[in-house]
């Protein structure tokens, strides 16, 4: 029987916090004794159905208003509980000492609005063409309106804004000539310069637009890897938020980031990617790619729009998009002329050189795929591959196909599974697992003991924002499942890849390498996982 858990819940009344910063103090409390639970959400009528949907909206935090953070701590005793509490409250408090530590000084006082803040650098000489937003939905539109009608750029990190806005907001840049990222935008890469969740990569001749967060990185770090002996690298990579490619938006960004990288010297060649974009925004992003006269390369993942354009090509999956768009830069080198070969990837080449160290002898019960992804992009790229090249079907909290959505996602799995796990369902009182693997490592233990499972797939994300050590977290829980289903007399493959680059903080070839001691087996990218995940199945 369970014991009953110590619940502690609460309001910091007119404190505003990032998401990361939120999932950062979570983090830390969810490490120290006794913890069960730490969540900290700001108080918008979202979050507040998550926690509702989680069982921990209670009364204590149902009145919090959008600039309130919402914080439950659940823990196996009062004094456990107690010390999350202070541990919490200092962690909160000492960020606002940090940014109120200059407010001494009036020059360096922090400005109470963007227009000062603006007003402030441009007299001080400084050059300023980009505001990044993050503050909560509610207000977030009207910030990024301000900062449009400035002139700048904007990233708008921002979440839960609604749909009306966004387009009024985009309206309002296009009018200006300005860019909008976003909102809910995780990812990009200007002038070498990362914003969000980014990796290390190569400057370049190529650039891209994304209304995805990880695919954006998939693309850019594989294009790192596959461009290195040519030098390839990228020269932008701007993120628009998955809903540019909504009808209602009208590909708004896309087409603006498109106009953008036309017009750069340095981009000598374009790359999309995005899940498929409503019919009308497939037709003008590819009008608008015909029109710069730049070789291009499209990824919508699970569709392929037609063209006449002889400079337009159409990859399925995200690596084989970017070796597209490599082959394209180093085409357009003069290093070709030398006699340069040209790179060339997919999944079904790829996959037969990451073999099991031996031929594995799965039991009769072994007949399931568990997928546990931290990226959704990879979790429908995956599924696409299944579909398309398997015919199998795969339950998932974001299925590409409705009648195979999986609502007790939470509770278990069922057949064949695949799980977007930074899905807000499944972040209620835990980071986002690129920043925490430790509801992830719970799953995975919960799906090892299944003997009906035969294959587990994971993927890790690496760069700027994410887990400092996600291979030590990781590693230790592969061997411990693996373990167990030995134990049981089942052999258990666990297949995985790692996003980033040999630049990141992390480090790509040590993380693979404390991967592999582990004993999962690694593909080169998401697609080749997803396709030798599928081979195992027999």
């Amino acid at each position: 029987m369970t014991a009953k858990l110590h619940t502690i819940a609460f309001v910091a009344k007119n404190l505003y916090k990032d998401s990361v910063a939120l999932m950062r103090v979570a983090q830390g409390l969810l490490a120290m004794p006794g913890v069960h639970t730490a969540t900290l959400q700001m108080g918008n009528p979202a979050n507040k159905d998550i926690l509702a949907e989680a069982g921990l909206l209670s009364d204590a935090v149902a009145s919090a208003g959008p600039s309130d953070i919402m914080i439950v701590i659940q823990s196996r005793d009062t004094r456990q509980g107690q010390d999350a509490l202070r541990a919490c409250e200092a962690a909160l408090a000492g960020q606002n000492q940090d940014a109120g530590a200059s407010q001494n000084h009036d020059a360096r006082a922090p400005a109470k609005n963007l227009g000062l803040g603006v007003s402030r650098l441009r007299d001080a000489g400084e050059q300023i063409n980009l505001a990044q937003i993050s503050v909560p939905g509610p207000y977030a539109a009207s910030e990024a309106l301000k900062a449009v009608k400035q002139g700048l750029d904007v990233f708008m990190f921002s979440d839960n804004v609604p749909l009306a806005q966004e387009v009024a907001i985009k309206r309002e840049a296009s009018r200006r000539g300005v860019l909008v990222m976003g909102p809910d935008c995780g990812t990009a890469i200007i002038n070498g310069v990362p914003l969000g969740f980014a990796n290390v990569v190569r400057r370049g001749s190529i650039g891209l637009v994304a209304a995805s967060g990880t695919g954006l990185q998939e693309v850019t770090t594989q294009i790192d890897r596959l461009g290195q002996a040519w030098g390839v690298g990228v020269s932008h990579a701007i993120g628009t938020g998955g809903r540019d490619v909504y009808a209602e938006v009208g590909g708004l960004s896309m087409l603006h980031g498109i106009a953008l990288l036309a017009k750069d010297a340095q981009t000598k060649v374009i790359a999309i990617v995005s899940k498929p974009p409503a019919p009308a925004v497939v037709e003008k992003v590819m009008a608008a790619l015909a029109a710069t006269g730049k070789p291009s390369v499209v990824v919508f993942l699970g569709a392929s729009p037609r063209t006449n354009a002889r400079r337009i090509h159409v990859a399925a999956t995200l690596v084989d998009g970017a070796a597209m768009a490599v082959k394209l830069a180093v085409a357009s080198s003069a290093r070709t002329r030398r006699g340069a070969g040209a790179p060339a990837a997919s999944a079904q080449k790829a996959a037969p050189y990451y073999p099991l160290p031996h031929k594995p002898v799965f039991a009769r019960s072994q007949r399931f795929l568990r997928a546990l992804y931290s990226g959704g992009t990879y979790a429908a790229e995956a599924q696409h591959i299944w579909a398309e090249q398997f015919n199998l079907k795969v339950w998932s909290n974001v299925a590409i196909d409705n009648a195979m959505d999986l609502p007790t996602a939470r509770r278990g799995s069922r057949d064949h599974t695949a799980l977007d796990l930074g899905d807000d369902a499944f972040t209620v009182g835990r980071p986002h697992p690129m920043i925490d693997q430790a509801a992830r490592i719970e799953r995975l233990m919960q799906e090892a003991k299944d003997p009906a499972v035969r294959v587990i797939l994971l993927d890790v994300v690496i760069g700027w924002g994410a887990h400092a050590d996600p291979a030590g977290e990781l590693g230790a829980a592969i061997e411990k499942a693996i373990a167990l289903a030995k134990r049981a007399r089942r052999h258990l493959a666990v297949i995985g890849f790692v996003c980033g680059t040999e630049q990141d903080p992390q480090v790509l070839s040590r993380q693979e390498s404390r991967l592999r001691a582990a004993g999962m087996v690694l593909a080169p990218n998401s697609a080749s996982a997803a396709w030798l995940a599928a081979k195992w199945l027999g």
